[in-house]
């Protein structure tokens, strides 16, 4: 069992959160596959996608070492079976007082959502582990250098409409990692791990 820091590092350690957005439970594990065995560590599952939480079952027992999320954490009972199916970190599109406790309360990471320095210093105060800016796209990488020229202690991931491109600029920014869905998971498995080859952070020894 890690502690939540060990989890965030752990999670954010790369840069990169491969964020996989399919329909169901065997597509999301095969996209999955494909973005760990590249390299890529760090992998959230959103649960829009029906099977979700049997993807997360699956690919924890599969990938022991890699770390594996919840995504679209709306409410508490959602937190809960993320946690029971095996997601290590729970990342939600706003900030909810509720999923963040649950999440500490069961040990695992949490990284609400926020789209203004209101709802990021809220959600720093509820005890978010990272905070997720979002919709990225809509803000830009000098929102978030502004954004932590005021507050220097908010770890922040971009994510939503962030492409491979803009990775080195939001970390530029001061941004401790980005989520990336479809221009990280799109095409072939071969697409797929060149496109994490390229873009990962190298792991520290």
């Amino acid at each position: 069992m890690s502690y939540r820091w060990e989890i965030t590092h752990a999670a954010l350690r790369q840069g990169v959160v491969g964020i996989v957005r399919t329909a169901d439970a065997a597509s999301a594990v095969e996209a999955a596959r494909s973005v760990l065995d590249a390299g890529l560590h760090s992998v959230e599952v959103p649960l829009t996608n029906p099977g979700a939480l049997a993807a997360i079952e699956e690919l924890t027992a599969a990938y022991p070492d890699a770390t594996i999320g919840a995504g679209t954490v709306l409410d508490q009972t959602a937190a809960v079976l993320a946690i029971r199916a095996g997601a290590r970190f729970l990342v939600s599109p706003s900030v909810d007082t509720g999923v963040i406790r649950t999440a500490h309360r069961y040990g695992a990471a949490a990284f609400p959502g926020a789209g203004s320095v209101t709802e990021i210093v809220h959600a720093l105060e509820d005890g978010a582990d990272a905070v997720k800016v979002f919709p990225a796209s809509a803000l830009g990488p000098q929102w978030v250098k502004d954004v932590r020229a005021a507050l220097p202690q908010a770890p922040l991931v971009p994510t939503g409409g962030v492409t491979l491109e803009d990775v080195p600029s939001w970390l530029a920014a001061g941004a401790v990692a980005c989520g990336i869905g479809s221009a990280l998971t799109r095409g072939t498995a071969d697409d797929i791990r060149a496109r994490v080859a390229a873009l990962v952070r190298k792991d520290p020894a």
